[in-house]
């Protein structure tokens, strides 16, 4: 077998044995992890005939929406967010451009990341980078070349296949406004535009797609033979970046060659079981690098770099899109969360503790910024206020100086306290601070978020 120009692999003598198998197996998986969870999702999500056959799910070319916030007993996605409705499209650049009109927004706040299929954001309209009124983008894939009708802005894509997840500023007295500014994005085929008409889109149901089983769960649980040999098929769909170059030829070593059809049976010996072990080994890498992702600081930890677009960081990549695909550019906004307090104990509804806020240190955020309380396993906690978060587009007490405190705590604070009250559970719980366009001092770390202390 020749895996470059002239040149045999060392997998056919040149003296590989297991545990480099194994090595370059953990560096290949970490890389190419992203890769397959994403296809795996995109043909979930679009395995209907009709947007919303199936919650938050279209054919390639269509938005669906999320038209409300989640309900108190919502449990189909951890750590949901109480400040943003969500509009996604899955779209297929293979055949031709699209042309994707958005309206004035007003005064709501709304970010568009394209992602490409590793996961990773190389387009973000919105309201940061935009600023207000319509927008009408050109989105085109690799292979296209031709003139940007007069009046469009060009995004280019590097892949094919594209991801759109926005999301919009709403709140429960803002759902009119959000769902018209919704209704407003569009995807149209370019030659439809040209010619006047809007794009009819529908789908084809694929009964041999798994459409309950999670893909995270699909593709961690693929042995090696069927990891490698469809990555190997993406990659011919989806190349890397040129600096993904040094680990294509590390691969190589073991007769992978990206975009080219990889039989790990037909490998000597010492590759097969190299790259068998190397999936659970790179799966336990992966995992367990979630617990020192960011930043430590006052109980926090706050990622603010390295987010959305990684390099060649491909662990952090990997980590990130295993506790959730999708992540945000870090300029359009980063999540600090905490699960101990200042004490270094684990938040439990037995104490109430106090989250405080000096009058020149509140978020720094440009758009707005929230505090959301999760329990032990990620969800919303039912209470009777029907709170799950707290934020400065909430009327918020502020105290005479200026600065703010918000209570965290099981039993209700009293009538004149239930403005910073966020209700949480009898037992364990975790908080999420999201920070929307942040300011340079949230990304750079000269303003950190402050400790959460016993009441």
């Amino acid at each position: 077998m020749l895996t470059g120009p002239g040149r045999a692999s060392d997998s056919e003598g040149l003296g590989m044995d297991e545990a480099l198998a194994t090595a370059i197996g953990v560096e290949g998986y970490t890389y190419l992890y992203p890769l397959l969870l994403m296809d795996v999702t995109r043909a979930q999500a679009t395995n209907v005939v009709h947007p919303g056959d199936l919650p938050f799910r279209g054919p390639a070319g269509a938005f669906v929406h999320a038209r409300q916030f989640p309900e108190a007993d919502f449990r189909d996605v951890v750590r949901p967010n109480f400040d943003t409705l969500y509009s996604a499209a899955w779209i297929d650049l293979s055949k031709e451009p699209a042309v994707l009109s958005v309206p004035d927004p007003g005064d709501l706040y709304y970010l568009l990341p394209m992602y490409n299929m590793f996961g990773e954001v190389f387009a973000s309209p919105g309201s940061r980078t935009m600023g207000a009124g319509a927008q009408t983008i050109l989105l085109t894939g690799p292979d296209w070349s031709g003139a940007v009708p007069s009046g469009m802005t060009h995004v280019p894509s590097n892949h094919r296949t594209v991801w759109i997840i926005g999301r919009t500023q709403a709140s429960v007295a803002t759902y009119g406004q959000v769902h018209a500014f919704q209704d407003g994005l569009a995807l149209t085929r370019l030659s439809d535009w040209e010619a006047g008409h809007t794009s009819t889109v529908t789908g084809i149901k694929d009964p041999s797609i798994d459409d309950t089983t999670p893909p995270l769960r699909t593709v961690f649980v693929m042995e090696a033979a069927a990891f490698f040999g469809r990555a190997a098929d993406l990659l011919e769909a989806y190349p890397g970046y040129v600096y993904d170059r040094s680990i294509q030829l590390r691969l190589e070593r073991v007769g992978f060659v990206a975009g080219q059809p990889f039989d790990l049976s037909a490998q000597p010996l010492e590759v097969q079981q190299g790259l068998g072990s190397a999936v659970p080994i790179a799966q336990a890498r992966i995992t367990a690098r979630q617990a020192s992702l960011g930043t430590a600081v006052n109980g926090w930890r706050v990622t603010a770099e390295n987010m959305g677009s990684y390099g060649q960081d491909y662990l952090q990549r990997a980590v990130v899109e295993l506790i959730g695909l999708g992540a945000n550019l870090p300029e359009d906004a980063i999540y600090p969360v905490t699960f101990v307090d200042s004490d270094g104990e684990p938040y439990d509804g037995s104490h109430d503790y106090v989250l405080h806020f000096d009058a020149d240190a509140l978020p720094p955020a440009n758009a707005f910024w929230s505090l959301t309380l999760y329990d032990g396993e990620g969800f919303q906690v039912p209470n009777a206020i029907n709170r799950f978060a707290l934020g400065n587009r909430d009327p918020l007490p502020y105290n005479p100086d200026g600065s703010l405190d918000l209570l965290i705590q099981h039993a209700a604070p009293g009538a004149d306290s239930e403005g910073r009250w966020l209700p949480a559970p009898k037992g364990a719980f975790n908080l999420c601070l999201r920070l929307y366009d942040p300011r340079p001092s949230a990304l750079d770390g000269s303003w950190v978020p402050p400790a959460v202390r016993k009441a």
